[in-house]
């Protein structure tokens, strides 16, 4: 890729999942990668346990405020990830979508979202490999 890729994490209150694993993608980017997150009804926080969880590797979430998806964004975006937004993500020619099945750490304690927040590390990793490799 001549230009820096651009990825859109996607998950329905943009709380959980989708705020993990941009703050893990902008970690491991180093800046070398542009990094959203949106949500199709976007939750009025931060889910706790998520940014607990985050916060066990010394990466801070707390101050990311769930926003909504906009068709911009999907537009500015080269490879979107939806984690559960079924068919609320708009769809456009020419992006390339992977839709990663996660289990939902809405309502969950810390110890059911840390294996959330690790297969989306995992998942992370591979795609910064894939798109900087």
């Amino acid at each position: 890729m001549s230009k820096t890729p651009e990825v859109l994490f996607v998950c329905v209150h943009n709380a959980g999942r989708s705020q993990m694993a941009a703050a893990l993608l902008q970690h491991y980017g180093m800046g070398r990668i542009a990094v959203r997150s949106a949500g199709s009804e976007p939750a009025e926080k931060v889910n706790p346990a998520a940014a607990a969880a985050l916060a066990e590797w010394g990466l801070d979430i707390t101050a990311e405020v769930p926003s909504k998806l906009t068709t911009s964004d999907v537009e500015a975006s080269d490879v979107v990830i939806t984690m559960g937004c079924g068919d609320t993500c708009p769809v456009f020619p020419g992006k390339r979508y992977l839709d990663w099945q996660l289990e939902d750490p809405a309502g969950q304690g810390i110890d059911a979202v840390r294996p959330i927040r690790d297969d989306i590390d995992r998942r992370v990793r591979g795609l910064v490999a894939e798109l900087l490799g």
